[in-house]
């Protein structure tokens, strides 16, 4: 069972004649005998802990140098609405209305919100109580143990690298708008010889990414005053499409041709899924909680407050888009540029447009760009990437190797992917960590090793999962079976009470910020995670499946061999007093 913060009873001994980790000594014979090693070395670490001490202070270290706490409140606030607008309302609001929601879209983003809040509210006790660069990753390495963590963060990488690419890839389209062409590969080299949906080539996203990448390398503090900068102009370039959408608009175009909700119900929470895409900014803000100056304070606001003020913005400007002209005609490319221009008559207004959408996107890469390097930074650090992208930069206070592998990595994506493509393939691995991070927070406030038995939470986690499973699952096949919705809506509320009666909640932290009402909070974000899951397209759940095994190979040939000699051969040696020999026959006691 995940041992939270407590030794084990029974320490396994290890011995300090172990030999070198193929990781360190690339002889063919070491690296055999290294994968015959693999079964036991899969039982010692797949659900080994570290303790949030351990994480704040001897994981931290291997970094080399520190990150600099220089953030404020207001920081976080801006780099997580930064993070957010832009992203998904410039990328995806045309489609999601066109395709799939109707005008209701507005409806899909409040849903996605309500959501995404839920989630923050988890994350945020999570980043109060470990405040480190780790994020999501951290949070389930320290509760579910090594390897939950890590097939967690590292979709999640995944995750940022395609939703990266797509935002920077819709960078190129608003701005070639803002100097007046709304041809969608205007700006693009069209290569023949290579696939459909892969040949058109986007230097300008390249050319964006690498100048974010060497700004993120410089320095935290002003990438930070950089994006307030341009979040500032882009709130008052919000306000300015709101208002004029609603001047130029007219409520007839939300009920005509066929009615505010022409997709039904089923539409409106199927767009809540693809739109969900836009709120993983407000992830980015946990990552920083290395570099804030008062984390128990500022990290509350910061990831709470602007996923608020994200949900009404993008309700706002989704019913604004399909005020001013019916979903159907709405347009694949820079729908909110395209509907000024073709519907209003305003061309100026459109290359406004344009150049404030360019502005967003810009601010929306900088934060996203950030967090997914201290997701990688600190997947290194646990020895489950190569130690190499865990330092941090003396001088600059940055992840600076992860941060250029990264951007290399989604360069060479948005060089070639269509947008369309990349769009199929986000939005799963987010909603999996999110409901990895609910479940992880119940367990985190209901287990007390010593005191109680994991059992009864862990039992409630999977039913509770599983009644979500079988309403959203018969939603999507046959929503009209309304008895069986009910049975099994019903089920997770009675479980839900059931729990809360039963179940004593060991930890209420008295001096620092806490989710509350709980289980409820986390019980809702559990269930509107899996329900959005199961609405995902065929595309989403074959990228994850391939990706997931990869990651897993990588695991058992490379993470779990390194994490053995790093966090069990080495820490032996250090409790054994010295550096290794293979002559010594001391056999310290380590607790994992």
């Amino acid at each position: 069972m995940p041992n939270y913060g407590q030794s084990s009873t029974h320490s396994p001994q290890i011995s300090m004649a172990s030999s070198p980790s193929p990781l360190h000594s690339f002889s063919f014979t070491s690296i055999l005998h290294a994968l015959s090693q693999t079964p036991h070395r899969l039982r010692r670490r797949l659900l080994a802990t570290w303790t949030p001490e351990q994480e704040l202070n001897r994981v931290r270290e291997r970094s080399g140098a520190s990150m600099k706490r220089k953030l404020e409140w207001y920081d976080l606030v801006a780099l997580g609405v930064g993070g957010m607008l832009g992203a998904g309302v410039f990328v995806t609001t045309g489609d999601v209305a066109r395709d799939i929601s109707g005008p209701a879209v507005f409806v899909s983003y409040f849903v996605a919100g309500v959501s995404a809040l839920l989630s923050s509210l988890c994350y945020t006790e999570f980043s109060v109580h470990i405040p480190v660069a780790g994020g999501a990753f951290s949070y389930l390495r320290v509760t579910f143990g090594e390897f939950v963590g890590y097939f967690g963060g590292a979709n999640l990488v995944m995750e940022y690298v395609l939703s990266n690419a797509a935002v920077a890839r819709s960078f190129t389209e608003y701005l070639a708008g803002a100097f007046g062409s709304n041809k969608p590969n205007s700006w693009r080299i069209e290569v023949d010889g290579l696939a459909k949906g892969y040949n058109a080539l986007d230097l300008p996203a390249v050319f964006l990414i690498l100048l974010l990448t060497l700004c993120l390398c410089h320095s935290t503090k002003e990438s930070s005053l950089l994006n307030l900068v341009m979040t500032v102009f882009h709130l008052l370039f919000f306000g300015f499409i709101i208002v004029a959408g609603f001047w130029n608009g007219s409520p007839k175009n939300l009920k005509e041709p066929h009615g505010l909700a022409p997709f039904g119900v089923r539409g409106v929470l199927d767009g809540a899924a693809i739109v969900y895409f836009s709120y993983i900014g407000y992830d980015s803000v946990s990552t920083m909680a290395e570099e804030i100056r008062n984390p128990t304070k500022s990290l509350p606001i910061g990831i709470a407050g602007s996923v608020l003020i994200v949900s009404v913005l993008y309700s706002l400007m989704a019913l604004a888009l399909c005020s001013m002209i019916p979903y159907n005609e709405i347009s694949e490319n820079a729908p909110f540029s395209s509907a000024f221009e073709k519907k209003v008559g305003w061309k100026w207004a459109s290359n406004v447009v344009g150049a404030g959408a360019s502005m967003g996107i810009v601010a929306s890469l900088l934060v996203a760009m950030l967090g997914q390097a201290r997701y990688l930074c600190v997947i290194a650090r646990a020895r489950l990437m190569p130690s190499c992208l865990a330092k941090v930069h003396p001088s600059t206070g940055t992840p600076t190797n992860a941060t250029i592998f990264l951007g290399l990595c989604t360069a060479a994506v948005a060089l070639f992917t269509d947008l369309e493509i990349v769009l199929e393939m986000i939005s799963i691995g987010t909603l999996l960590v999110f409901y990895l991070v609910a479940n992880a927070l119940i367990y985190h406030r209901y287990v007390n090793l010593g005191a109680n038995r994991p059992l009864p939470v862990l039992l409630f986690l999977l039913l509770l999962t599983s009644t979500s499973l079988g309403f959203s699952l018969t939603w999507k096949i046959n929503g009209k079976q309304w008895w069986v919705l009910a049975l099994f809506g019903g089920t997770s509320i009675l479980i839900t009470i059931l729990f809360h009666c039963a179940v004593p909640c060991y930890r209420h932290p008295s001096s620092e910020w806490s989710v509350p009402l709980m289980p409820w909070p986390a019980t809702a974000s559990v269930f509107l995670n899996v329900f959005l899951i199961t609405s995902l397209k065929k595309k989403s759940f074959l990228r994850f499946g391939l990706w997931s095994a990869v990651i897993i190979l990588f695991y058992v040939l490379y993470g779990v061999h390194s994490t053995y000699y790093a966090e069990e051969v080495e820490m032996g040696n250090e409790i054994g007093g010295g550096i290794p020999t293979t002559t010594s026959q001391e056999q310290p006691k380590i607790d994992v």
